[in-house]
């Protein structure tokens, strides 16, 4: 490893950093138990090691390479991006820097003798790792879990890891979202490094690497299957679904194959009912059980199909509900990325049921998988976009031209007029995708895959579109929400901020909604990330805003239901940044709207 070359600062101790806009939930963080929940609520094991806390960080050029001694900064708090104010560091990562974070662990004596994961829930952007001074393994992407085996590299008693973190941001055209290095307007602070739990896990030699779970509710049951780790030429799993303490159902079969369930006149999981099966899978060696996971699953459809006048709608359960969303970036003041504690996260979640919406639409990010956890709980469809990328945003193309020519459409196959001109880009971009759609597709609150938002990058759309929906038939696709249509997928999305909402043209047989809508600015004193204010329509009091709220819901919305439209998603649900057309304040703290003044539906 090479010497860090440069004369070090004196370390500093972690605090978080003042003078910024907090939430409530900062002061109730505990740097012995930062985030302690299970991190994984699809695949829990009993035995983990949270290494969520304080790690020691330090910042060099990337010409630098990597660390013969690591000789600390100071110390940041994991898992909050070393922007945030969280972290204790709160300060950029540019592109031509590497950030290093260091820290020892102890494993539990009984864990002698198996097999121990490393997992990371997300890190932004390129990370390495080394244990005890020998690199164990890369990753790249910035929003999606992967794990390294480090049994090989361990020691008796105090072991050392050190993880090195790369990330271009906007500057060298990765998936990145609304990140940006110069934040303003629609786009905000950049997010490097560890974002996620960091955890150790036992496991047995041969042991349960990934499950699916596909609920079909038309036949009743539910498909299982399970990918595993190691040796083992008779593999078989043992799959049991229960009601509370009742089991409805088991089986068994082997590795390798799908396990059909029967469920008898199963309880649905809907926005209204959302019911949730325990479910426990066993990994059997010949008579002996080698490694066991409980996860659960939810019987629910999304289709389409006509309802009783024969208009083409998009269906949960073989129904036609009205979908009313809303646009949900998943920042926060303190922690950027990172909710503050697992409350704060449960918190949006519980709010949009509160103000009357029963979906989301989380825009241009993955969250954690407890984010998603809390949607089922409590019964909320989700509408997850992919993260965009490429080169930086063509406003003419992607902003002005789409307002006043709604219907018009690009050559998405022309890459450099799209940013994605690079081939590199393009294959990072399906490889992120595929990333998506397989970490996230056990949580039945997830109705709709979003390739592409406004052209943001977007190529080849008619192809990706089909593809997705190869990787799962089970949800749908919304290729391009936005504008420039290619007039595939399985619905017509639009989004209208400036006009009045309409039923848009050239729809096809296909379902429409508008996917984006409103915008309606109120800054609140006292809760604003800065001076600067943007959203599409101002208010300046709290009565106009409400009153102007409701008239939207009312006079423009609701109307657009009986003309067929499927769903809706209104922008947004909490203020961010120098966006302030959130319907409660960045910090969480003002709800802008008040009872009488919620989400309408069918």
């Amino acid at each position: 490893m090479v010497r860090k070359e440069r004369a070090m600062r004196s370390v500093r101790k972690w605090q978080p950093v003042s003078g910024g806009l907090m939430t409530r939930w900062a002061n109730e963080i505990d740097i012995e138990r930062v985030l302690p929940e299970y991190p994984r609520p699809q695949m829990v094991r009993s035995e983990w090691l949270n290494l969520n806390g304080l790690w020691n960080y330090a910042i060099t050029k990337v010409e630098h390479g990597l660390l013969e001694e690591f000789s600390p900064d100071g110390q940041i708090l994991v898992p909050f991006a070393i922007e945030s104010a969280l972290s204790g560091v709160k300060r950029a990562l540019l592109p031509d820097e590497l950030l290093w974070y260091q820290r020892t662990f102890s494993l539990p004596p009984e864990w002698n003798g198996q097999r121990i994961l490393l997992h990371f829930g997300a890190v932004d952007w390129r990370a390495n790792v080394w244990i005890n001074g020998q690199h164990v393994g890369e990753h790249t992407g910035g929003y999606y879990p992967f794990s390294f085996d480090i049994t090989t590299h361990l020691r008796e008693g105090t072991n050392e890891i050190i993880v090195s973190v790369w990330d271009g941001t906007d500057v060298h055209r990765l998936e990145r979202g609304k990140q940006t290095l110069k934040p303003g307007g629609i786009f905000y602070t950049a997010v490097s490094g560890i974002w996620q739990t960091v955890w150790l896990e036992p496991v047995p030699k041969t042991n349960i690497k990934a499950h699916r779970i596909t609920p079909d509710l038309d036949s009743e049951r539910f498909l299982v299957s399970v990918e595993h780790n190691g040796p083992g030429d008779d593999l078989e799993i043992a799959v049991q679904v229960f009601d509370g303490a009742t089991e409805v159902a088991s089986g068994r079969h082997s590795v390798g194959g799908v396990l059909e369930l029967e469920v008898p006149q199963p309880k649905l999981w809907s926005p209204d009912s959302p019911f949730l099966y325990d479910v426990r899978i066993e990994l059997w060696s010949g008579q002996t059980v080698v490694d066991r996971i409980d996860s659960y699953c939810g019987m629910r459809k999304y289709s389409i199909g006509r309802d009783s006048q024969g208009v083409q709608r998009l269906l949960i359960n073989n129904q036609p509900i009205f979908q009313h969303g809303v646009l949900d970036q998943g920042y926060w003041p303190d922690g950027l990325y990172t909710a503050p504690t697992d409350e704060a996260l449960e918190f949006d979640v519980a709010l949009t049921k509160q103000l009357g919406f029963n979906m989301n639409r989380k825009h241009i990010k993955v969250e954690s998988a407890r984010w998603y956890y809390h949607c089922d709980r409590l019964g909320v469809i989700v509408w997850q976009d992919m993260i965009s990328g490429g080169k930086n945003v063509n406003i003419t193309l992607n902003g002005i031209i789409p307002m006043v020519a709604p219907g018009l459409r690009i050559r998405d196959d022309k890459y450099r007029k799209v940013g994605r001109e690079e081939k590199r880009s393009r294959d990072n971009f399906e490889k992120e995708l595929k990333e998506m759609i397989d970490c996230l597709y056990n949580f039945p609150c997830i109705a709709m895959w979003v390739p592409f938002n406004e052209a943001w990058g977007q190529f080849d759309a008619k192809r990706i579109a089909s593809w997705v929906k190869e990787c799962d038939p089970t949800r749908w696709v919304d290729h391009a929400s936005g504008w420039h249509d290619q007039r595939v997928g399985d619905l017509r999305s639009v989004h209208t901020y400036f006009r009045k909402l309409k039923k848009p043209v050239k729809i096809g047989d296909r379902p429409w909604a508008i996917t984006e809508y409103g915008g309606y600015s109120l800054p609140v004193a006292g809760h604003l990330w800065d001076t600067k204010e943007f959203g599409y329509k101002k208010f300046s009091e709290k009565e106009a805003f409400e009153q102007a709220y409701k008239e939207l819901l009312d006079d423009q919305v609701q109307p657009l239901v009986a003309q067929g439209m499927s769903a809706a998603v209104y922008t947004q649900l909490t203020d961010v940044e120098s966006e302030t057309n959130g319907l409660v304040t960045y910090d969480r703290k003002v709800v802008k709207v008040g009872e009488g003044h919620v989400s309408c539906r069918d």
